[in-house]
C-alpha cells in the first residue's frame, strides 16, 4: 500500500494576500540566482503572488535565450524494459516473461533509426532498465546470445551502430553509471542523461515511490552526475514532482543540481517532470500535482538557475502545455514524429507543427537543436575523435539548414 501523497497539502492556503517578504522580491528583481531560502518562499507563494512570480520567471527566461524555444527531433529507443528496480510510478519496466517484456535487437534499433532519419530526426534517445542482468538470468542469456557481457556493453555497441549506420546522434539514459562507463559512453555519444528525481531519501522507505528501487538512492545518482562533470560530459538531469516529496525537497533537488553545475559547468539541461497516474502502476490512485504546483516549480527552477536550459515535457500537460512557457522554460525536450513516449505511452507528443503554432502564439520562435546543446558542441567536438566528431559536425550543419529553411517558410 502506497503512503498518502502530500501534493494536495502543498497548495497555498493564503488566497488574495501576498505571502512573500519584500526582501525576496528585491532578490528577484536583482536578476541574480535565487538563494535557496528565497526559492523555498516563492515555491509556496499564494495564488495572489503567482502571476508576479511567473512574470519574473518569464523575464529571466527571455534574458537567457530571448524569444527562442528549442526542441530535439528524435526517435525513442527502449533498448530493454527489463529493470532491477521497482518504482511505484513506472509503467515502462517489466520482468522477464511479463507481457510486453522486450530487449531490442540490433536490427530493430537500425530499423527505427533509419525511419527516423527519413523524417529528419537527429537524436536517438536510448532509455533502458538499470542493469537488469544483475537480477534476471534471462537477461544474462539474452546478452550472451547477442554477444555481450552486460547491458551497458550492449548499449555502447548500439550507440556505435547508430553512429556508423545513420546520421543520428545517440543520447543514452541508462541509469547509474560508473566513471569507466561514463568515459566509454562519451566516446560514442555527445551527451548523456540521468534524472536525479529527488534528494529525499525517505522515498525509498516501505510503501513509498522508490521502495524496491535501490538505484534511486539520491547519493548514488548525485555521484554519477558529479563524475560526469569531472569528465566534462554535457549532462541532462532533473526532478520528478508529485511522487511524495515536499516543497523543500523540490527546492533541495534544484539546489543540489545547481551546486554540481557551479562546480563543473556541465548541466546542459534541467527537466521539471510531473508525475502522471497510470492504470497499471502501484501508484495508480496517487493524485497528480496540479498546474499551480508545476508552474511554481518551473518558475523557481528558472530563477535558481537563470543561465541553464530548462525543459518541461509538453505531452505530460495535456492541452494546456503552452502555459509552461509562462514559467520560464526555453525547451520542449525531445519530440518524435515516429515513436511514442515509451515511459508515458498514454501521453502522445504534440505534432511538431502544432507545437510551433502554440509556441508562436505565446510570442516565441521554435527552433531545432541536437541532443547536445549548442554551447557544448564546441567542447565535445574538441574532445571527440573519428566518427562521433564527424557525425556531430554534420548534424550541426543539418540543424542550421533546417532552422534557416523554417525561418524562410
Amino acid at each position: 500500500m502506497f503512503l498518502a501523497n502530500s501534493v494536495s497539502s502543498l497548495a497555498p492556503t493564503t488566497i488574495g494576500a501576498s505571502t512573500i517578504p519584500e526582501s525576496v522580491w528585491a532578490e528577484v528583481e536583482s536578476g541574480e540566482a535565487l538563494s535557496t531560502a528565497s526559492a523555498l518562499s516563492l515555491a509556496q507563494c499564494s495564488d495572489a503572488d503567482l502571476p508576479m512570480l511567473l512574470n519574473a520567471a518569464r523575464d529571466a527566461g527571455l534574458r537567457f535565450r530571448g524569444n527562442v524555444i528549442t526542441y530535439s527531433r528524435k526517435v525513442f529507443l527502449p533498448l530493454t524494459n527489463l529493470c532491477r528496480d521497482y518504482c511505484g510510478y513506472c509503467t515502462f519496466r517489466r520482468d522477464p516473461r511479463q507481457p510486453g517484456a522486450h530487449t531490442m535487437t540490433p536490427d530493430e534499433v537500425l530499423a527505427v533509426v533509419r525511419e527516423g532519419q527519413k523524417l529528419g530526426c537527429t537524436e536517438a534517445l536510448f532509455s533502458l532498465g538499470d542493469k537488469p542482468e544483475m537480477l534476471f538470468p534471462e537477461m544474462r542469456e539474452t546478452l550472451r546470445t547477442l554477444g555481450y557481457d552486460s547491458t551497458m556493453q550492449y548499449l555502447e555497441a548500439m550507440c556505435e551502430l547508430v553512429l556508423k549506420e545513420s546520421t543520428l546522434l545517440p543520447h543514452p539514459n541508462p541509469g547509474l553509471m560508473s566513471a569507466e562507463w561514463l568515459r566509454r559512453l562519451a566516446k560514442v555519444s555527445p551527451s548523456l542523461g540521468l534524472m536525479l528525481e529527488s534528494v529525499n531519501d525517505d522515498l525509498l522507505r516501505p510503501g513509498a515511490a522508490h521502495d524496491g528501487a535501490p538505484d534511486k538512492l539520491p547519493s548514488k545518482r548525485l555521484r554519477t552526475i558529479e563524475e560526469a562533470g569531472k569528465q566534462g560530459i554535457p549532462f541532462t538531469t532533473g526532478l520528478l514532482i508529485g511522487i511524495g516529496e515536499g516543497v523543500s525537497d523540490r527546492v533541495g533537488t534544484l539546489a543540489a543540481i545547481r551546486e554540481l553545475h557551479r562546480r563543473h559547468g556541465h548541466i546542459q539541461e534541467v527537466i521539471v517532470q510531473n508525475f502522471r497516474a497510470k492504470r497499471d502502476i502501484p501508484m495508480r490512485d496517487w493524485p497528480e500535482p496540479d498546474r499551480g504546483t508545476m508552474l511554481r516549480t518551473i518558475a523557481v527552477a528558472r530563477m535558481m538557475m537563470p543561465e541553464v536550459n530548462l525543459q518541461a515535457p509538453p505531452n505530460l500537460s495535456d492541452e494546456t502545455y503552452d502555459e509552461l512557457l509562462d514559467a520560464g522554460i526555453n525547451d520542449w525536450g525531445g519530440v518524435s514524429p515516429l515513436t511514442p513516449d515509451f515511459i508515458n505511452p498514454e501521453k502522445p507528443w504534440p505534432h511538431v507543427e502544432q507545437l510551433r503554432l502554440r509556441t508562436e502564439a505565446k510570442g516565441y520562435r521554435l527552433k531545432r537543436r541536437l541532443p547536445v546543446y549548442p554551447e557544448y558542441v564546441g567542447g565535445v567536438c574538441a574532445g571527440a575523435t573519428g566518427l562521433l566528431r564527424d557525425r556531430l559536425a554534420a548534424a550541426v550543419n543539418s540543424v542550421v539548414e533546417a532552422n534557416q529553411a523554417q525561418a524562410k517558410s
